[in-house]
C-alpha cells in the first residue's frame, strides 16, 4: 500500500496511509501517515467499535488536509487494549488453540463456499431471466 502511495502522490493525487507497521511504511517514504498501533490488519480499529473507526478515519481525513511537510506522521490517540497482552498473543498458534483455530478456519471456507454458490446461483437466475425476457419481446417484435 505504501508504494501505490507514493505512485498516486508522484501522479498528483494525495494520499494518506492508515497502518499498523510504523517501521515499514515511514521507510517507504509515503507523504502522510496515520499509525494505529493495532494488530496488523486491524488499521481502523476494532471489529464492530465504528466509533473508533470512524474517528480514524476523520482523524486521517484531517490529516490529509493538515499535513504541510512531507512525510508526516500522526500517531492515532487510541488503543487496542488496556495492556500490551495482545502483542504476544494476538495471531498466536499453539497446542492449547490449534484445533479450535483449524476448526474455525474450515467453518469459515464452508460460509465462504456456501456464500459463493449462492452468489453463483443469484447470478445464473438474473442471467436466465435476462435471457427470457429478451425472448419474448423478441417474439413479441416479429
Amino acid at each position: 500500500m505504501s508504494l501505490v502511495a507514493r505512485h498516486l502522490e508522484a501522479n498528483g493525487i494525495a494520499t494518506v496511509v492508515v497502518g499498523s507497521a510504523r517501521d515499514i511504511v515511514e521507510e517507504c517514504a509515503v507523504a502522510r501517515f496515520l499509525f494505529t498501533d493495532f494488530p496488523l490488519g486491524n488499521p481502523c480499529g476494532k471489529p464492530y467499535d465504528t466509533d473508533m473507526q470512524h474517528a480514524i478515519v476523520g482523524q486521517a481525513l484531517d490529516l490529509l488536509e493538515t499535513a504541510r511537510l512531507p512525510r508526516t506522521t500522526v500517531q492515532a490517540p487510541f488503543k487496542w487494549s488496556d495492556d500490551a497482552s495482545w502483542r504476544s498473543n494476538y495471531a498466536r498458534v499453539d497446542a492449547a488453540n490449534a484445533q479450535q483455530l483449524r476448526l474455525a478456519g474450515e467453518a469459515r471456507r464452508l460460509r465462504q463456499a456456501l456464500s459463493q454458490e449462492t452468489r453463483s446461483q443469484e447470478t445464473r437466475s438474473r442471467e436466465t431471466e435476462s435471457r427470457e425476457t429478451e425472448s419474448r419481446s423478441t417474439e413479441g417484435s416479429a
